[in-house]
């Protein structure tokens, strides 16, 4: 690979290439961040839903007990 790259310029290795291969695998790559940025946001929502679970619940069995079993 490096014979490859060894006559060309500078700009060649370092715009040309990458802006090629964005272009080529530009939609992978954006399919992959999306899911990606999915998952995370789902895991935030999940975890901010478990948390909210918690709380209310927790609040209701604090102010129960207080009043005496049933």
């Amino acid at each position: 690979m490096g014979e490859i790259f060894s006559g060309l310029p500078w700009w060649v290795k370092w715009i040309a290439v990458p802006v090629i291969a964005l272009v080529v695998f530009g939609g992978l790559i954006m399919t992959v961040l999306h899911v990606i940025i999915g998952l995370l946001f789902k895991a935030l929502v999940f975890v901010a839903l478990v948390g909210g679970l918690i709380y209310v619940v927790r609040k209701f069995t604090s102010s129960s007990s207080s009043r005496g079993d049933w």
